[in-house]
């Protein structure tokens, strides 16, 4: 097998991942997986294709990501593990797709309109 490339992305965060077999090594953005999401969620959410598909500790991931917070760089990466697992297996993909990892999550900020606060809310309007 060779190296498998895919990209994620939730809100602004983009994952590009990069996956091979190997013993489990997952790397991001240079760190230890454990010390860039060191809340026990965030590491759940990463680790959601892997324990669907029971393929712990059977590949290596090299992952850059950016941008956003770190809840939406943890679905983008999850976004791109399971991309790259298809990718690897046609087969998988059923699997994923029922999970709900292979759906791209599109909800991003609505933007601040002009004339107000923020995207809805108004400046308090008075009567008298």
């Amino acid at each position: 097998m060779e190296l498998i490339s895919s990209v994620g992305r939730r809100k602004k965060s983009i994952a590009r991942l990069y996956m091979k077999l190997g013993k489990g090594v997952f790397k991001i953005n240079g760190l230890d997986f454990e010390k860039y999401f060191t809340s026990e969620l965030l590491q759940l959410i990463i680790k959601q294709p892997l324990e669907v598909i029971d393929a712990k500790g059977k590949f290596d991931f090299k992952v850059n990501v950016y941008g956003g917070g770190l809840k939406g760089q943890a679905e983008a990466i999850r976004l791109a593990i399971s991309r790259a697992f298809v990718k690897n297996d046609e087969e998988t993909r059923s699997i994923l797709k029922k999970a709900g990892f292979l759906t791209r999550d599109s909800r991003m900020v609505e933007r601040k309109k002009y004339g107000r606060k923020k995207a809805r809310k108004a400046f308090q309007w008075v009567k008298r």
